[in-house]
């Protein structure tokens, strides 16, 4: 059997049977970060072995395809999520190597007031937010772990602090690539579609940062640092909203993280917490420099880094003024067939699915953007402190890629596990089993929609990859239950926020990040809670959305 068509029903001819066999590799994974508390590669491996064996004995998937449905989304896992989390932690790493990140350290702390709870809720939230807004794919986890790491807190805090950060931006991350990615599967406008995730999104931003303060510092920290968490999650939430519904939803994230860390100094200039050396005294940590120490040159130097990456992503993904460069750059990606598998899975209407076709960004990856933007900061580095106090030779930053892969060796293994578990599910029809049977419950599809996004970022690591599985069936069933299609695709991006936390993706980048390799499990446990609380806070916003609360959305 050469060719193979995915249906909903493979089960005893049953959707519902069919979806609950189709769960069966999502079960034993959460299962065994859960229950088992194995490490995320082992409970990756596990699971793709029980997909495959649902694939071939469940839905009747020949082997063969099985097993090349798993080289392609292992190759994808590879490049460019790998890629790209290799890079965002060797990039942070160049500054490490320069001397650099203790002024950066010191700039923060400066703009925090001096206070830890203040300091980590910047560089988890506001300039993590600037980072998933640029590079996305877990790129604010890894670099935003390692410097809040450095200011004192202990590796399960640094982790659950950074990845609950990470909510609020991913539906706008990486130039909103998961809206435009939902917009074009689906026709709808993805403008439209980001305005109305804009009227969800920024709850979640409001919010967060006093979760931030909660979990840094207990209640201590909400009652001392509030003003802050007030100040910054509701310019955060604000601009979010005014950028996504009538600016440019692909710059919602850049705007929303520059006002949020604007605020925040101007705020500190009026205000200062109370208990800031109490919280040092409790962690063990001193005190940095003054910014008063630094020359211009230094906090410029210290900036820099970042300031390059804002621009080349900027340049990678923005400009388009005389020569169309985002147009240039994906001109150079190139499209590989899958051997073995393209042309050989069919759709419903005989033709060969486009979605074995491998997309290799050599080029206009965010990881290769990451690459070229480290390497000019090395160049400029090594210029500039040739003789200076800081050292820093592009050779030795080159060697350092070799290093960061090295430490990410067992978080690659389960991107590359997960990846491939993604794609056997998704071609099998394991996948679409599941959301047909959560589609078909009429009316209370709208309290479930962002379930689905929630799944599929929870197997993926990927709002965009959730938006890929689900935005077009979101669309079909909000039709046929007479629901606004804009909405329940949005519902699926947001749904997907919520969901990223507890993706293995995001729990090996975390655990990478901050020292904890094979307690992923440890890390899970710590954020499961706050993931469900926020899902099922958005399932009831979505469905007021749906009915009551309809005039709160966008006009079309």
């Amino acid at each position: 059997m050469n060719t193979f068509t995915a249906v909903t029903d493979a089960v005893g001819g049953s959707v519902g049977l069919s979806a609950l066999v189709g769960c069966l590799p999502l079960l034993t994974f959460f299962l065994m970060l859960l229950a088992l508390r194995t490490s995320a590669y082992v409970a990756g491996l596990t699971s793709l072995a029980v997909a495959l064996l649902v694939a071939v004995l469940g839905f009747g998937m020949p082997a063969h395809l099985a097993a090349l449905s798993a080289t392609q989304g292992a190759v994808y896992g590879l490049f460019p999520i790998v890629w790209i989390v290799v890079m965002a932690l060797w990039f942070y790493q160049v500054t490490v190597l320069s001397g650099r990140f203790e002024d950066l350290r010191t700039i923060f702390d400066t703009i925090g007031g001096g206070d830890l709870r203040i300091q980590a809720m910047l560089i988890a939230f506001c300039f993590g937010g600037l980072l998933e807004a640029l590079a996305g794919f877990g790129a604010p986890v890894a670099i935003t772990a390692t410097m809040i790491l450095a200011l004192g807190l202990k590796p399960l805090k640094t982790a659950t602090v950074v990845l609950i950060a990470n909510t609020a931006p991913v539906a706008f991350g990486a130039i909103a690539i998961p809206i435009t990615t939902a917009g074009v599967l689906t026709g709808l406008d993805p403008a439209h579609i980001g305005a109305v995730v804009g009227h969800q999104a920024p709850f979640f931003a409001f919010v967060v940062p006093f979760f931030l303060l909660l979990i840094v510092d207990g209640a201590r920290g909400l009652k001392q640092a509030w003003p802050a968490a007030l100040t910054v999650g509701g310019t955060f939430a604000v601009a979010q909203w005014w950028c996504a519904t009538h600016f440019s939803y692909e710059l919602t994230d850049v705007v929303a993280s520059l006002a949020g860390l604007a605020a925040a100094v101007v705020l500190m200039r009026f205000w200062k917490p109370r208990g800031t050396e109490e919280v040092r005294a409790d962690l063990g940590v001193p005190r940095p420099e003054s910014v008063e120490s630094l020359t211009p040159v230094r906090a410029w130097m210290a900036v820099l880094p970042y300031i390059l990456v804002v621009c080349v992503f900027g340049i990678a993904k923005l400009w388009t003024a005389g020569v169309n460069i985002p147009k240039a750059l994906a001109a150079t990606d190139v499209k590989i067939p899958w051997p073995g598998l393209h042309g050989h899975l069919l759709n419903a209407a005989g033709e060969p699915i486009t979605g074995t076709v491998f997309n290799f960004q050599w080029l206009s990856s965010p990881g290769t953007l990451l690459l070229i933007s480290g390497l000019l900061v090395a160049v400029i580095y090594s210029i500039f402190d040739h003789h200076g106090r800081f050292p820093l030779t592009v050779g030795n930053a080159v060697v350092e890629i070799a290093r960061s892969a090295w430490k990410m060796r067992f978080s690659a293994l389960t991107i590359v596990a997960v990846l491939a578990l993604a794609y056997v599910m998704n071609f099998s029809g394991q996948t679409i089993a599941i959301g047909t049977f959560v589609a078909g419950l009429g009316a209370a599809f709208a309290f479930l929609s962002p379930v689905l996004g929630w799944v599929g970022t929870a197997v993926t690591g990927s709002d965009t990859s959730a938006n890929a599985l689900f935005a077009n069936l979101q669309k079909t069933a909000a039709l046929g239950s007479g629901l606004d299609p804009h909405l329940m695709t949005a519902a699926n991006t947001s749904g997907g926020v919520v969901g990223k936390m507890i993706s293995p993706q995001s729990l090996a980048i975390a655990s990478s990040a901050v020292g904890m390799q094979g307690k992923e499990s440890g890390i899970f446990r710590s954020v499961v809670p706050w993931s469900l609380g926020m899902l099922l806070a958005l399932c009831c916003l979505v469905f007021l959305q749906s009915n009551v609360l309809a005039w709160m959305l966008p006009a079309a």
